[in-house]
């Protein structure tokens, strides 16, 4: 099913960008959810289910390419779209109803009027329920841009766009991009252990951090304390009580495999 719409030749020409790996499950809604775009562009990492068929199905120009990491996996997809204008989706994501009606009002605006990027808040539905705090939202996004004036960049995880020096960000109001994370408590768990904390320890040596006993100890308490009562998680109830204990369960563990690597230097 095609599902971008035509749009008016005078409009501004953008591509909608997503980047994927076994994402059948998602890749449908995804793609809807961009519609408005001109193109389409995924590019899959050697997925082994129906996602590559599923997005070709939903009109989009799908490229297949071994997975480099996060940030080199978003700049190819950016460097390979038809259009300066780029908008990033992540495959768990949508855009909302409102957010599309405030990207397509940019769209007819005159370039000059327009910043270089723009900011989008995201709202994320965890375990039933959208989270309003824990600092998961409004968790700020930068996924409108134009490509010639910025870049991804990230080592290993917390991959974002950097802008040239000079560029004008601003922030979108009045609508939400929309993330749908983690399925259950058991994959939340298991993409901290596998992916999050060893990616974000490995960040953290090589940037030239270290730790000590104390604060991998420490790591943990401050996390929650951060998340729970600080950001405001107490409000989400149950969930934010949940959030708050991973994101100690994370900072525990990052800290613990840093000092590891630490120890394996010496």
């Amino acid at each position: 099913m095609q599902v971008r719409r035509e749009i008016d030749p005078t409009h501004l020409k953008t591509t909608a960008t997503i980047i994927t790996f076994n994402e059948a499950e998602h890749i449908r809604e995804a793609c809807e959810s961009v519609g408005w775009a001109d193109e389409i562009l995924v590019v899959d990492a050697d997925s082994t289910d129906a996602t590559r068929e599923i997005a070709a199905e939903c009109g989009a120009r799908v490229i297949r390419r071994a997975w480099p990491g996060f940030a080199a996996q978003k700049q190819f997809a950016a460097e390979s779209a038809l259009h300066d204008w780029v908008f990033s989706l992540d495959a768990d994501e949508r855009v909302s109803p409102e957010l599309r009606a405030v990207i397509e009002d940019l769209l007819y605006t005159k370039d000059e009027q327009l910043a270089d990027g723009y900011r989008i808040a995201r709202r994320s539905f965890y375990m039933g329920r959208w989270i309003r705090g824990g600092g998961w939202y409004p968790d700020h996004q930068l996924r409108f841009y134009r490509r010639s004036s910025g870049r991804w960049a990230g080592a290993h995880v917390h991959e974002s766009v950097r802008m040239e020096a000079g560029a004008r960000v601003e922030t979108l109001r009045g609508g939400d991009l929309l993330h749908f994370t983690g399925r259950d408590a058991a994959y939340h768990h298991r993409m901290i252990g596998e992916r999050y904390a060893p990616l974000a320890a490995r960040q953290m040596f090589e940037a030239g951090r270290r730790t000590t006993p104390l604060r991998v100890v420490l790591s943990a308490p401050a996390a929650f304390a951060r998340s729970y009562f600080l950001k405001g998680g107490f409000r989400d109830g149950f969930p934010g009580y949940c959030i708050a204990r991973f994101a100690a369960h994370h900072a525990f563990l990052k800290n613990l495999l840093l000092w590891e690597m630490q120890k394996s230097e010496q």
